[in-house]
């Protein structure tokens, strides 16, 4: 678990999103067992509310599932809804954007494209 704490946002969200990166990443695949409320709260040394309170916002997003009395899992499913919400979040935070500044700086579709293609070998 890779973790960076960022001050301008809310733990609980960081904590969300820490969980949804391994989930992504395989580290935690679907129906591994998730670490619990106080083993989060012991390693980023916060409130266990608060742990849980991230932890709860998966269980909303259908991401995790709580088995009674054992705790909470990767849900069937969790990896792609994760990559659809990742990728819908990319095209609105990226691509829209991307569009937006080429249109006000009147580059065309194909230079754009081009620019994409030259982009692609680079990493």
């Amino acid at each position: 678990m890779v973790f960076k704490m960022d001050d301008s946002r809310p733990i609980f969200l960081q904590i969300a999103e820490c969980i949804e990166e391994d989930i992504i990443e395989g580290r935690l695949p679907e129906e591994s067992q998730v670490p619990s409320t106080n083993q989060f709260a012991s390693f980023f040394q916060i409130n266990p509310a608060t742990a849980a309170k991230g932890v709860n916002l998966l269980v909303d997003e259908n991401i995790l599932y709580k088995k009674r009395g054992i705790g909470m899992f990767v849900a069937t499913g969790a990896k792609a809804r994760l990559m659809e919400k990742r990728k819908e979040s990319f095209y609105e935070q990226y691509v829209v954007a991307m569009i937006r500044e080429a249109e006000k700086l009147g580059i065309t579709k194909e230079q754009l494209t081009d620019m994409i293609r030259r982009g692609e070998g680079t990493k």
